[in-house]
């Protein structure tokens, strides 16, 4: 869900000041009593205060919380979009009026293991194995392939007197749509989604996937095909198949954030919530099993 303002400290006013569309996301995340929360488009602030009081808002025994870059904002000093114009929100490495903007959060009941969270933004658009990205392109010595960040971050949780670890893999892909018949954006979209195949493949199970990759399998733009074949995967479960998740107007109501547990992980309740007052994105939750334990 975005928790995305304009310019830095607005998210941190408008959380403090129990601004009404926060209130309501934070109600809705409260109803839902999950133990892990990613949230997407959460803008960062390097002291931390806007994830803690934020959780606050919330409630429910949300005592760890990590914070994760993107790359939207991050300043290239190019004119990436060939207006004449420097330093404009098109010009960063994803689209963003501030570095931080439109980044990713983490909330959970159970320990984060911060210090082992890994994520893949420095990875230059280019080096993707038959890479999309073309040299004619803007940028193509400097340009990062995430947009809203790719990222694993391991999470403990108490299994009698063990302890156990799942891996999240969480982040937040650029539409494929807002240019041209060049078709850069949709080309980015496409590689974004290849770097998610390469990170599956690495990342030991039990894992869970959650994250708004822009891109339906059924409808709308971008590589349709593309999204149909990762969620076929036999590494991965769809317990959702064909849910609508964000409700727009324009181009119309689409599937675009997915929660997919790895293969072996029993899924026994999944729900695509009401959209909530004035949003257009509707909250997943899962009930999950592990291998031999259950996730609190």
């Amino acid at each position: 869900m975005p928790l995305t303002r304009d310019a830095p400290g607005l998210l941190l006013r408008d959380v403090l000041e129990r601004e009404s569309s926060v209130v309501r996301i934070a109600n809705a995340i409260a109803e839902a009593e999950a133990d892990i929360i990613v949230l997407t488009r959460f803008d960062f602030d390097a002291s931390g205060i806007t994830l803690r009081a934020f959780a606050e808002l919330v409630g429910q025994g949300f005592d760890h919380g990590l914070q994760l870059r993107s790359n939207a904002g991050v300043p290239t000093g190019l004119d990436l979009d060939a207006d004449g114009r420097l330093a404009e929100p098109e010009d960063a490495q994803a689209y963003g009026r501030f570095p931080g903007q439109e980044a990713l959060a983490l909330l959970s009941r159970f320990p984060i293991l911060s210090d082992e969270a890994h994520g893949y933004n420095a990875e230059l658009w280019r080096d993707m194995p038959d890479t999309l990205m073309m040299p004619t392109d803007p940028g193509w010595d400097i340009q990062r392939l995430s947009s809203g960040g790719h990222w694993t971050v391991p999470i403990h949780f108490p299994d009698g007197e063990t302890t156990r670890t799942v891996t999240i893999l969480a982040g937040h892909a650029g539409p494929p749509v807002f240019d041209g018949p060049e078709d850069r954006n949709g080309r980015r979209n496409r590689d974004e989604l290849r770097l998610w195949t390469r990170i599956l493949a690495v990342t030991d199970p039990p894992f869970v996937f959650m994250a708004n990759t822009n891109l339906d399998p059924e409808r709308g733009e971008g590589d349709r095909d593309a999204m149909a074949a990762f969620l076929r995967q036999d590494l991965l479960r769809d317990p959702l198949p064909g849910q609508v998740t964000a409700h727009w107007s324009r181009p119309g109501p689409m599937r675009v954030s997915y929660i997919l547990p790895s293969a072996e992980v029993e899924v026994q309740a999944a729900r695509v919530w009401p959209v909530i007052e004035d949003q257009q994105h509707s909250l997943i939750t899962m009930d999950l099993v592990l291998p031999d334990a259950a996730l609190p």
